[in-house]
């Protein structure tokens, strides 16, 4: 066995570095993508809403019925 010979290369080897290359890319992408479609669609200016207060009813707050 020789010490300075060098390792083979699989033929494998480039296609699991385009699936990587790859798989980076569909990762980057579904990270990024909803960031700037929820930068692109939501209004520049945000309007808040004030609360609505209701008025509670109780039975004596009621009428009698005829």
């Amino acid at each position: 066995m020789e010490s300075d010979s060098q390792p083979v290369s699989s033929p494998g080897s480039s296609t699991h570095r385009f699936a990587d290359l790859v798989g980076t890319v569909i990762a980057l992408v579904t990270l990024i993508f909803p960031l700037l479609a929820i930068a692109r669609y939501s209004p520049s200016q945000v309007e808040t809403l004030q609360p609505t207060s209701y008025s509670i009813r109780t039975l004596r707050d009621r009428p009698s019925p005829p």
